[in-house]
């Protein structure tokens, strides 16, 4: 990592990273699928631990799960100190990546072969984030009314301040 990917504090922006990220899914989409991927979602970004000037860097990735036209494409992110040799794990996520036709039409994707039991577990943890996305769509989708306990709630508990 260069000091150009640098954010204010001196350790590697997190944007950068994430910029990466994008670009080894696709790479990793593309490759499955055949065709030109984009991203539709990224689920859970959480940077576990800073990545210093002057590490080496290694995204790994695989297709985690497939749908009809969608695949969840895995990311670990590791880096390595080049003095010490120390490896440590940076972030992991999840992006789904849409394969699309030369006119920019989604196309169906290839199934996978799941070879191990790694590679099993994968599958199933992609197959119940999927539920939960789409569980999480439908509730976030609804329009409920603010109750009188709703609001004592923010009032006693958060540091909110309601002024309507």
């Amino acid at each position: 990592m260069l000091p150009s990917h640098t954010n204010f504090s001196g350790k590697i922006h997190g944007g950068y990273i994430l910029s990466l990220m994008d670009q080894i899914a696709f790479a990793c989409a593309s490759k499955h699928s055949s065709n030109y991927c984009v991203t539709a979602s990224v689920d859970t970004v959480d940077f576990l631990r800073p990545i210093e000037v002057g590490e080496l860097v290694v995204m790994k990735a695989s297709v985690n799960f497939v749908g009809r036209t969608s695949m969840v494409v895995g990311i670990r992110v590791e880096s390595e100190d080049i003095h010490s040799g120390i490896i440590k794990h940076c972030n992991s996520s999840y992006f789904t990546m849409v394969a699309k036709d030369d006119k920019g039409k989604s196309v169906p994707v290839p199934g996978l072969i799941l070879k191990t039991e790694k590679q099993v577990r994968r599958f199933l943890k992609s197959l119940n984030r999927q539920e939960m996305k789409k569980n999480h769509r439908q509730e976030t989708s609804k329009k409920e009314e603010l109750k009188i306990e709703d609001l004592e709630i923010l009032r006693n508990s958060h540091k909110v301040q309601l002024e309507y």
